[in-house]
């Protein structure tokens, strides 16, 4: 191992030492009952925010609970109530779908696996993921989402820009039994304390671990 990636891995075991003490319960703030609507959920997820989805899913979840909801559900009508998330149109097309893959090759049980869950429209490395670790406590993986490419590129654990490299990047970094902690702990703090605009945050409990990265802001995309 070289002393860059020394030096990383050093950096990543202090935040996520942070990490596990404040967010010690990896859990998602999106709004479901149902496996299946926490699958929708996650998809609707996709560039849009949580607060969204569940503002949105606050009345959709009385009328859509069983994958039959969601496979039966009419293409025009489904579309209509999900007007107001980004990217409606194809995430109305892959959610109808992906519930009636769920029903016709899964027996209506959400999978387990990572290899299953992509065969599923609307469903990549990151959604699979989110969904494995929330519904089945499974963390084969560390799913990066905008909060934590925009963590791993501020506090240099990774030289690359695309989402899938970033968490091969963060699983060789981290110890996978600490893996659960980092999508949900980074969500969390990028979401209520260290936002993503430049800020004054060298008094950040991150940033106290890594002063530089007061200075870095990577762009969003």
């Amino acid at each position: 191992m070289n002393s860059k990636q020394e030096e990383r891995k050093l950096r990543a075991k202090k935040i996520l030492t942070y990490l596990k003490k404040t967010y010690p319960e990896p859990k998602t703030e999106l709004a479901y009952k149902t496996p299946v609507q926490l699958t929708a959920a996650v998809m609707l997820s996709a560039q849009s925010t949580d607060k969204r989805v569940n503002q949105v899913t606050e009345t959709l979840w009385k009328k859509y609970k069983t994958v039959n909801d969601f496979a039966d559900a009419d293409l025009a009508t489904f579309t209509k109530e999900i007007s107001s998330i980004t990217f409606y149109r194809n995430k109305a097309k892959a959610i109808i779908g992906m519930a009636q893959r769920v029903r016709s090759e899964y027996g209506g049980t959400i999978p387990k696996t990572e290899t299953e869950l992509v065969t599923l429209p609307g469903i990549a490395y990151k959604s699979a993921h989110v969904i494995m670790g929330e519904l089945y406590n499974i963390y084969e993986g560390i799913p990066t989402d905008t909060h934590v490419r925009r963590f791993a590129l501020r506090f240099d654990l990774t030289d690359s820009k695309d989402l899938t490299k970033i968490s091969k990047d963060l699983e060789a970094l981290i110890p996978k039994g600490d893996w659960k902690y980092v999508n949900n702990g980074l969500v969390l703090y990028g979401r209520y304390l260290c936002k993503a605009l430049p800020h004054d945050c060298d008094g950040h409990p991150l940033t106290k671990i890594w002063p530089p990265a007061a200075e870095r802001w990577p762009k969003s995309k």
